[in-house]
């Protein structure tokens, strides 16, 4: 985000698939809109109803777009974050029109009431290597011990992972 842009962060279902498309100059960008219902307390009531909800239009670029196609479904939970943009038109009868609309940085499922199994992918740029991939699942060499602490191997004994507690 630029320099002066408040991010928002909007929690709430798909009301339908993304739909993925491309600019002319084959950029990926895909739409969808998301419905963020609060819930509310109703004293009189003594019970919980749904609030006003609010739908808002959401949009996103490139490599996002490819993966939030690929991995987001109608109905799915989300937590998005991104920058509130304003749309100004004009309709047929020359009356000014507006609409806010989500410019998406990120997106990904909300795991309040489900699970997730993430897959990482390769960049576009090249894959990355192991030793510069802070995420990559290649297991890290062994420690060494440290020479007297916790844990130390006595003299030809193997190292333990016990706690010295």
């Amino acid at each position: 985000m630029s320099a002066g842009e408040t991010p928002i962060t909007i929690v709430g279902n798909l009301t339908d698939d993304p739909e993925l498309r491309f600019t002319p100059a084959g950029v990926q960008m895909a739409k969808f809109t998301i419905a963020s219902t609060p819930r509310v307390f109703d004293r009189n009531s003594n019970q919980w109803r749904d609030g006003t909800a609010l739908f808002l239009r959401a949009t996103c670029w490139r490599e996002i777009a490819e993966h939030a196609a690929d991995s987001l479904t109608k109905g799915m939970r989300v937590v998005a974050t991104g920058r509130l943009v304003q749309h100004n038109w004009q309709n047929e009868q020359g009356e000014n029109r507006s609409m806010l609309g989500l410019d998406v940085e990120e997106i990904g499922p909300s795991l309040r009431w489900a699970t997730a199994k993430v897959t990482r992918t390769q960049r576009a740029n090249g894959p990355a290597t192991p030793a510069a991939d802070p995420w990559s699942t290649a297991s890290p060499a062994p420690a060494a011990a440290p020479a007297g602490g916790w844990g130390a191997p006595a003299a030809g004994a193997a190292f333990s992972e016990e706690p010295p507690f």
